[in-house]
């Protein structure tokens, strides 16, 4: 079937074009021991723009996307963050994006295989029509359909239950990875059994948070943080300016702290960081994409003994001394990824946020004259909102 739509390709000057594109119905599964089912069709209505999207298309104008490329193709339809409409099932949905021959997408090992729509071995929500697995269709709440359209404030938050699955994931991973850390410390520091002693130390690996960098998954994860641990001490470290509208916002919503990055070397704003959180830090997340991070937490020595290390950067090396990592007993993980219960978790807390707020629409027309262009000098601009969205569907949505 050929459609419209918006597709990554391996070339220096156009690795992002819009025109025609054939899409075929691949059977897929969602996990290792389920039925292969073909996809059913469905209609994009949102569609958010992920920083991801953004790096895709630099890899293709650097030759380097080959191996994302849906088999048998040359392109891959970019697009991971929105909502469908089922028209065989009459209902709005929320692709579930990571399947595949694994028995839990968070823990997938080197026998196992897996795809993600929109970004890797399938394509995505940038197209007039797509195919999906039906069992990765998931249900939106009740309430938010008016005349068989959906609410526009709901259907911009439809464009984070991706992000925001991640940053549960990342919220899970840390409690449990604190928790098996420093048990046996807080064990003899309080005198306290095993099991009481995991639960606090859970607890405690937030005593002290840097999430540095500012964007939406640095704001999601302090707001989770801080849900899941009231006591916890949350410090965002960014570059913005203090009254600006994204700073403004995510201090509201989370209710974090905030440092600008505005020192004239890396010694003065970690010194500056420790003052602030009253001590070395027991969780470090690097959410800004940059080499800072690792500099910041390990050459300066933001993060503390015993304490944690969360790499949720594209990009970015780590480097780090091997006497204190060892002697301070760091640990330091990594991994972007998420479970369908998360997900439906994800749907539910944003159904009730106010994320909306934040969620700025291009024109489709604008896009896709200028995919390019309207990454460059918009969408990803330095000047650009917390997020962008493109209503691709208008019949579906109350505007």
């Amino acid at each position: 079937m050929i459609v419209k739509g918006t597709y990554f390709q391996n070339d220096p000057v156009n690795p992002l074009v819009y025109g025609d594109v054939e899409i075929t119905n691949v059977p897929r599964q969602r996990l290792r021991g389920e039925e292969v089912k073909e996809g059913v069709l469905c209609e994009p209505v949102m569609v958010g723009f992920c920083g991801t999207d953004n790096e895709l298309m630099h890899m293709g104008s650097e030759g380097r996307l080959s191996a994302k490329f849906p088999k048998g193709t040359n392109r891959l339809i970019n697009g991971h963050e929105g909502i469908v409409w089922v028209p065989s099932e009459n209902r709005f949905a929320i692709v579930l994006i990571r399947g595949g021959d694994s028995y839990d997408p968070t823990r997938y090992t080197e026998d196992e295989t897996y795809f993600e729509y929109g970004c890797d071995g399938a394509d995505g929500l940038f197209a007039d029509k797509q195919y999906f697995n039906p069992d990765m269709l998931l249900k939106i709440p009740d309430g938010y359909v008016t005349n068989g359209k959906l609410d526009l404030s709901f259907a911009k938050k439809m464009v984070f239950p991706d992000p925001f699955s991640c940053m549960l994931f990342q919220l899970e991973r840390m409690e449990d990875l604190g928790s098996a850390h420093n048990f046996r410390q807080t064990m003899r520091r309080l005198k306290v059994d095993e099991s009481k002693a995991r639960e606090i130390a859970k607890d405690e690996i937030f005593d002290r948070t840097v999430i540095f960098g500012l964007g939406t998954t640095g704001m999601f994860i302090g707001d989770l943080i801080l849900k899941a641990h009231p006591n916890a001490n949350v410090l965002f470290v960014a570059r913005s300016p203090e009254d600006s509208p994204k700073v403004t916002y995510a201090l509201k919503t989370t209710k974090a702290g905030y440092l600008r990055n505005d020192f004239d070397s890396e010694a003065d704003l970690a010194k500056a960081i420790i003052e602030r959180l009253g001590g070395r830090a027991t969780t470090f997340i690097g959410v800004s994409g940059s080499n800072v991070e690792h500099r910041i937490a390990f050459d300066e020595k933001v993060l503390g003994c015993n304490g944690i290390y969360n790499s949720f950067s594209l990009g970015p090396n780590i480097s780090f001394d091997t006497m204190p990592f060892g002697f301070e007993n760091h640990l330091i993980f990594g991994s972007i990824n998420f479970r369908q219960d998360h997900m439906e978790k994800a749907i539910e807390m944003l159904a009730k946020s106010n994320y909306d707020e934040i969620v700025e629409l291009i024109d489709k027309d604008e896009f896709i004259s200028d995919p390019m262009g309207a990454y460059k000098n918009k969408i990803y601009s330095k000047n650009a909102p917390m997020k962008t969205a493109v209503i691709w569907n208008p019949q579906y949505v109350n505007i």
